[in-house]
């Protein structure tokens, strides 16, 4: 499975590495594919060193504003390079099975509404993952449930999205959605 993950390019501390070192070695172990943003500093190269080094393959999908950050790939992993922000959201959707949403910032943020917003107009099935570490999104969670109790989600907040707080469950939750032993 082509396994989308939106996450951080900056150095975080233990509570954020480790469970994304466990998230990844997850995903190499299960031969799945990460597909991320292809920077190769901050939480997105300790997870791509991840399911590289647990067996999994890469597929990174740069900028060209940050391609000198991208990481350097040979066969069978791959790199793109796209020309703008939307091109590369665009890149990353298109080639996922299944997304997760770790910790980061506004463009984390940014990724994460496209994708609900595409799966809320049923323009995308695609299972989604909100990974929790460390509760970093415990705030956000209850603006969800609060936008769901006062009738601004037309569907269920179910349908949109898994809260997971453990990257084990992130994973099986997604292989459960799509079908994967």
């Amino acid at each position: 499975m082509n396994i989308c993950v939106f996450l951080s390019a900056a150095d975080l501390d233990e509570r954020y590495t480790r469970p994304a070192r466990e998230f990844a070695e997850l995903l190499g172990k299960g031969g799945h594919t990460l597909v991320w943003g292809g920077s190769d500093v901050g939480l997105m190269k300790v997870v791509a060193d991840g399911v590289q080094e647990a067996g999994g393959r890469l597929l990174g999908v740069s900028v060209e504003f940050l391609a000198a950050k991208a990481r350097p790939v040979t066969a069978p992993d791959e790199m793109l390079v796209t020309r703008d922000l939307a091109e590369r959201k665009a890149q990353l959707l298109e080639r996922a099975d299944a997304v997760v949403i770790m910790v980061g910032g506004t463009g984390t943020l940014d990724e994460a509404a496209e994708i609900l917003e595409l799966k809320k107009h049923g323009h995308t099935t695609k299972p989604v993952v909100l990974l929790n570490t460390a509760g970093f999104y415990d705030g956000l969670k209850q603006q969800f449930r609060r936008m769901e109790d006062e009738g601004f989600l037309p569907v269920p907040l179910t349908d949109l999205v898994f809260f997971a707080e453990e990257p084990v469950g992130a994973l099986a939750y997604l292989e459960e959605s799509r079908g994967v032993a």
